[in-house]
């Protein structure tokens, strides 16, 4: 057993560090097995040698974030985490830094994990960028806000959503209404990411104007998209036809950001993913990024994260026995 003493000169990030309830600071002590008291200014930290270096890592990469201006919460405390378990945690302050947009709240909306302000980067600094990896790492609403912020900027002229609408179980032909109706719903989480970061009457004027355009990929053929950005969403249910497609409407001062997960890919069994084969493709071309995000890149409920690993690990397994 030892004791490490941190010292936190003011009380209101000690206050931040340790959240209600000391919520916060509970869970660095089940984490690591270590018990943690605040006295005056000091923090003192007590248990098994190697598990309060863990945590002392942790608690002052905590430390950094809050000194920030940044509150705490179970998604970035357990991010910091799994940070110093990779021996990254001095990487914590580089996080909460840039702020990409502000949302139609006032909301400042920064990347919360390192394989976000990744993406972001790629998006700034190549013409295309593929953003590949689970649900619930920020692929599409991070490209939405990069679209906002270019539009806000005067660096592009409109910005252009668009996605494919393959059926997942579902037949496009039961739904009622005419053939927008029906691929509204496809459509719904590229509208909600725009009305966060516009609200609802901006995005109707901007709409109105052509400034804005949501619609399926169909639409896209035949097109030169100049002064645009283009985002293509759910890109994995593409087909290897409508990828080439997609990527020749380039047009001159655009910006394309394509995103996409390879595990949900909902087309029939005879048809290869136009994501898949562009990822291979287009690997080593100049101002074309490739980003992957993993489990740890995951900003939902702790569940997803959990439920994205196991699927990993059983498909991973699975692979291996089939090839016995």
């Amino acid at each position: 057993m030892i004791e490490q003493i941190i010292n936190i000169e003011r009380m209101e990030h000690a206050l931040t560090l340790f959240g209600n309830c000391d919520e916060n600071i509970r869970l660095v002590e089940q984490q690591y097995g270590v018990n943690i008291l605040f006295r005056g200014t000091d923090l003192k930290l007590s248990g098994e040698a190697e598990n309060v270096l863990l945590a002392e890592k942790c608690i002052q990469s905590l430390l950094s974030i809050v000194e920030q201006g940044e509150p705490l919460n179970d998604q970035n405390i357990r991010y910091v985490m799994s940070l110093v378990e990779d021996g990254r945690e001095g990487e914590a302050a580089a996080l909460n830094k840039d702020v990409i947009c502000i949302t139609s709240k006032g909301r400042p909306l920064k990347a919360k994990t390192l394989g976000q302000q990744n993406y972001i980067d790629s998006i700034r600094k190549n013409t295309i960028t593929l953003g590949i990896g689970p649900a619930g790492t920020g692929k599409t609403y991070l490209a939405v806000a990069m679209a906002v912020k270019a539009f806000r900027a005067h660096e592009v002229n409109r910005i252009i959503l668009t996605r494919p609408a393959v059926e997942a179980g579902e037949k496009l032909g039961f739904l009622p209404g005419d053939l927008q109706n029906k691929v509204d719903p496809y459509l719904r989480p590229l509208y909600d990411a725009l009305f966060d970061m516009l609200g609802t009457e901006n995005f109707q004027k901007y709409l109105e104007r052509g400034n804005i355009e949501v619609a399926p990929l169909a639409y896209m053929r035949g097109r030169t998209l100049d002064d645009s950005f283009i985002i293509l969403d759910e890109a994995q249910n593409t087909t290897q036809e409508q990828m080439k497609m997609f990527l020749t409407r380039l047009g001159f001062n655009s910006k394309i950001v394509i995103t996409g997960d390879v595990t949900q890919i909902d087309l029939p069994a005879d048809k290869r993913s136009g994501l898949v084969e562009a990822a291979k493709v287009l690997r080593g071309i100049d101002d074309i990024a490739i980003t992957q995000f993993n489990e740890k890149d995951v900003v939902r409920h702790k569940l997803v994260q959990d439920i994205v690993r196991a699927y990993e690990k059983y498909y991973s397994d699975t692979a291996r026995r089939t090839k016995k």
